[in-house]
């Protein structure tokens, strides 16, 4: 089942755990709330954009990284969407974040703090090992297990210091979940805009047609 997003109670949702302690550092993870990631000084974090600028077709995926759905979807479709659709020049996707809970604001991160280049890669990574980072739910281990995918994708432990503890960068991840879900009207995962129009989870001879269907094949 998706996992539907109360707008209402998230707006006071405190997302990042700030009591929590990094194993290696001792230092703590920023504490972030809905409504401090609505000040007006907070600077949206960009959207991270996969394939041609100028492509035909717009995709934009919002999806958890604490979402087995999510997880599934990559597993089963985006590597076919990807080939068939965005390697070829046809669609322009951008993958959005949305925090249900702490640790999947911890993922989006470590997925940003690889930089654009890293970024995908890194997602794959989450996605693909989601039950084991995720295990019995254990927040130190959670953060640990993704610090382990971080250094697998070739960042050191000093890069990913940084990144987790800056309340500034974690708020501004907060706060384009907020305007782009709000925007979008976004109440569970995954969902897809697809040329515009929003789509609920669905087989990937589905997402083809659709795609297909806003290319005029």
């Amino acid at each position: 089942m998706n996992r539907f997003i109360p707008m209402i109670a998230a707006a006071a949702i405190a997302i990042a755990g700030g009591a929590y302690v990094m194993t290696q550092t001792q230092t703590s993870l920023p504490g972030v709330s809905m409504a401090v990631a609505q000040d007006a000084d907070v600077v949206p974090a960009k959207d991270m954009v996969l394939g041609d600028e100028n492509a035909p077709v717009t995709v934009i995926e919002y999806a958890s990284y604490t979402c087995p759905h999510c997880a599934n979807w990559h597993r089963d479709s985006f590597k076919q969407l990807k080939k068939d659709y965005i390697d070829t020049g046809k669609v322009k996707f951008i993958h959005r974040e949305v925090y249900f809970d702490r640790y999947g604001l911890w993922a989006g991160m470590i997925a940003r703090c690889g930089g654009d280049a890293r970024y995908f890669g890194i997602n794959d990574l989450i996605y693909t090992g989601q039950k084991e980072w995720v295990g019995e739910g254990d927040p130190t281990l959670i953060l640990e297990n993704l610090r382990k995918i971080g250094r697998t994708a070739g960042m050191s432990n000093e890069e990913m210091d940084t990144c987790m503890t800056d309340e500034t960068f974690a708020q501004s991840l907060v706060a384009a979940y907020q305007q782009n879900a709000t925007a979008d009207e976004i109440r569970s995962t995954p969902t897809f805009m697809i040329g515009g129009e929003k789509y609920s989870n669905m087989s990937y001879d589905d997402f083809s047609a659709a795609i297909d269907s806003k290319l005029g094949e």
